[in-house]
This record gives C-alpha cells, structure tokens and sequence, in this order.
C-alpha cells in the first residue's frame, strides 16, 4: 500500500521531488479517504483537521453556501493538494470542498503535517509559496466579482439619486450639530502619517541592480500580473503578512526596502511602508514616481501586457 501512496504523492507538486527515503516517511503516515460524488469534504468556517491530495476524481472549491451564493474557485484533480491553508494559518477554513465526482483522496492529519512541515522546511516553504498563490487567485475572483457588483449597482443609481442622498445626510448632520453641542466631524481631521523618504528611479535601479535593496511591488495582484518593476516582490495589502514571512522574515531590518505602487483612490505604496516601519524596518523608501515614472526613465518592467 505504501508503494501505491508513493506514486499517488509524486503526482503532486509539492512531493515529486522529494527523495524516495523521505517519501516512504510520508506516505506510511497518509491514509486514503473515499468521497462519493457531490459529498461535502469540509465546509467554510470549519475548525482546519487535515490537508487533502486528490488521487483520482475531482473536487471543487467554493465559496458561500446554498446555490445561489456559491462562488467556485476551483476544481482539482489528480496531483492537486487543498487544506493546507487553515493548517498554516491557524484559521478557520476560508472557503468549502465538495466532490464533483467519486473520488479518491490522500489524507494528513493536521499533526502529521504539522511534524513533515517542522522536519522538512522546504516542504514548508514550498506551503506558503502555494498558498500565496491561491490565495492571490481567490482574491482575483472575488474582487471580479466586487467589481461586478459595483458596476451593477452604479448603474441602478443615477446622479440625481446619489445628489440628493449626499444632500440630505449632510443637512441631517448639520440639525443634529445644532442640537448637540458635542455635535459630530462631519470632515474628521487626517490622521497623522509616517514621514517615509522618497527615492529616485535612477538611484532605485542602481541598487537593485547591485543587490542593496529590495523592490516591493504594494499593487493588487492582477495589476501585478499586467505590469511590474523587473524583479520586484508582489506585496499587496490583503496578502502582507503571508508575502511578508515568505520573502521578508529573515532580512535585517536595516535592509533597504523600496516600494511603489498607488491609483488615484488608494496610495498602497504608503500603506505596505507603513506597515514594514512598523515591523522595525528602518530603511524603508518609496520609488518617486512609481511605476510610470520607472519606465518613463527607461528601466526594465515586465508582466503580460509587456
């Protein structure tokens, strides 16, 4: 039976590299798991047991529950490992797993993976690079489909109705100042930011290229895909702390880190700053300009769109 564990664990990614006497480890401690078609393998908000490697069948992963709040993410098959979020992030499982099909499945018990994790870090590594990118993909679709819902909803909204509400809050507002002297801040004061030093693009590809600092990229990740600064580490605000403790974690703190990245309506750069500051991190700039600016000059992007 170990033999058959074997070549169904080499399927996946994550193990085919593995050398055959760490392997036969692994596979004495994974237990097979038979799912009939359309059987619940874990629900969102479930308390994370164990980590799945499908054998034979296929299983999808969604969001919501009932029909018609469904969200697929995906569908897996032979080779595809899921669960191995909620084990490394301690947290409740973020979406659910159903069979599409009967299906054979690989199981660890969140002991057992917790121990292969512990005795072989780059297994662990290997982890958290693939929940970056699920967790990235997931977030592409659910901001799709935000996205979606915001459209639909402007479309139902005309100005005058946008106007007219705007215009009556602020006059309710201003009755009930008039009422109450503690009264309320209709425009509240800025909170105070971080002063972070700013760093040309021409001084900014002169040190990446000599290796003395690090070029964070603070966009969402389908910005990241389209466009991006040769070289530089996708860091969004909804993905930090894992991107963090994958590429960050064990850099000094007087590293120099350099970021960019920012629309109209959301300054990610200064946001993915602040938070390294707060970290401890002590050099920390952002590229004036940005993105734009960096290839105005003539420095090297890449990505899909180019």
């Amino acid at each position: 039976m170990t033999a058959e564990i074997k070549e169904f664990l080499r399927k996946n990614h994550i193990f085919r590299h593995l050398p055959g006497e760490k392997l036969d480890a692994i596979a004495r401690t994974v237990r097979k798991k038979h799912a009939p078609g359309g059987s619940l393998i874990f629900h969102e908000g479930e308390v994370p047991k164990d980590f799945f490697i499908v054998a034979s069948g296929k299983v999808r992963i969604f969001l919501g529950r009932g029909d018609a709040a469904q969200k697929e993410l995906a569908v897996l098959g032979p080779g595809d490992g899921f669960g191995e979020v909620g084990l490394l992030t301690g947290e409740p499982r973020s979406a659910s797993a159903q069979s599409q099909e009967t299906s054979l499945l690989l199981v660890l018990s969140k002991e057992d993976f917790d121990r292969i994790v512990e005795e072989f870090p780059d297994l662990g590594k290997k982890f958290m690079k693939g929940m970056r990118d699920y967790l990235m993909k997931d977030r592409e679709i659910i901001e799709e489909g935000e996205r979606a819902a915001a459209r639909a909803s402007s479309q139902q909204m005309s100005w005058f109705d946008f106007l007219l509400i705007l215009g009556v809050s602020i006059l309710l507002a201003l009755s009930f100042n008039r009422a109450n002297p503690n009264g309320i801040d209709l425009f509240p004061a800025l909170e105070t930011s971080p002063v972070i030093a700013r760093i040309g693009p021409a001084e900014a590809f002169k040190r990446q290229r000599l290796g003395q600092a690090l070029l964070v990229d603070a966009m969402p990740p389908n910005f990241y895909k389209q466009r991006h600064i040769r070289g530089a580490v996708n860091m969004p605000i909804s993905l930090f702390d894992i991107v963090y403790l994958m590429n960050f974690s064990e850099e000094k703190k007087d590293r120099e880190i350099l970021v960019y990245g920012e629309t109209i309506s959301r300054p990610y750069a200064r946001e993915i700053a602040a938070k390294l500051q707060l970290l401890g991190y002590t050099d920390v700039k952002l590229i004036r300009g940005g993105l734009p600016g960096w290839e105005k000059d003539g420095y090297p992007v890449e990505g899909e769109a180019g």
